[in-house]
């Protein structure tokens, strides 16, 4: 073996390493939406404090049909809820943005332009993030505390970047799964529903279609009315995050 290919050899196994590990810290959070100990392992927060309570949270918003029944129907239920907004569409709808603010919702951050943080640089991902709270902040006068990445990938570099803006991550216990084409009012409220009591859960739902099959969020609107039946029945409160 020649001292030069000697050399490369040496050189690759370290650099192999290095990029295993790049990509280890960028990926793996990636999974704390679905295996709870990863979740934990990076103290991101998917399920509420303990007492008798129930998180609703919507995605993807606003939306101007999607968002403005979800209203009505929270304030018909006296129910809050939270919504993750995402910047490019409160710029289309600040007046939509600015109802939610005034009922007395949450509004975290879900983006500017719903990309995966898995394939934004850290800089790309800071001005995603940068623009979506200034769109936010202007139609609501609300400057969120907490955000869900898109997807709820989140990215290390993400995580990272969410501590140093003060912006605690948000994920979830359970979901509707309401965004696939195939979703209805009753699939959605078994998903929600299926293991058992809802407390102290962080649920997943979307009142936009913007970013999923089209039309799937009347599915939502649909489950909302049991969803909430089912919570007051266990005597759950339905709270802003």
């Amino acid at each position: 073996m020649s001292g030069r290919a000697g050399s490369k050899r040496r050189l690759g196994a370290p650099l192999s390493g290095l990029l295993g590990a790049a990509a280890v810290v960028q990926c793996a959070p990636a999974s704390a939406s679905h295996v709870p100990a990863v979740c934990e392992l990076l103290s991101l927060r998917r399920r509420l404090a303990p007492g008798p309570a129930v998180a609703l949270t919507f995605d993807d918003g606003p939306h101007a049909e999607g968002t403005a029944q979800v209203l009505a129907l929270l304030e018909r239920h006296g129910a809050r809820a939270t919504f993750f907004l995402v910047g490019e569409q409160v710029r289309r709808l600040p007046s939509l943005a600015r109802e939610i603010a005034d009922a007395g919702h949450g509004i975290g951050l879900h983006g500017n332009t719903h990309r995966c943080e898995l394939r934004l640089t850290p800089a790309a991902l800071a001005e995603d993030r940068a623009r979506g709270l200034e769109a936010i902040h202007a139609a609501t006068g609300v400057v969120p505390s907490i955000h869900r990445p898109p997807y709820g990938a989140a990215s290390g570099p993400g995580i990272v970047l969410a501590r140093r803006a003060g912006l605690q991550t948000i994920l979830w216990s359970r979901w509707g799964r309401d965004w696939r084409a195939a979703a209805t009012a009753e699939s959605v409220v078994g998903d929600v529903t299926r293991r058992g009591p809802l407390e102290r859960d962080i649920v997943l739902l979307h009142d936009a279609d913007h970013y999923a099959a089209p039309g799937s969020f009347r599915a939502t609107v649909g489950a909302l009315p049991r969803i909430l039946e089912r919570c007051a029945e266990q005597r759950l409160a339905t709270v802003a995050l």
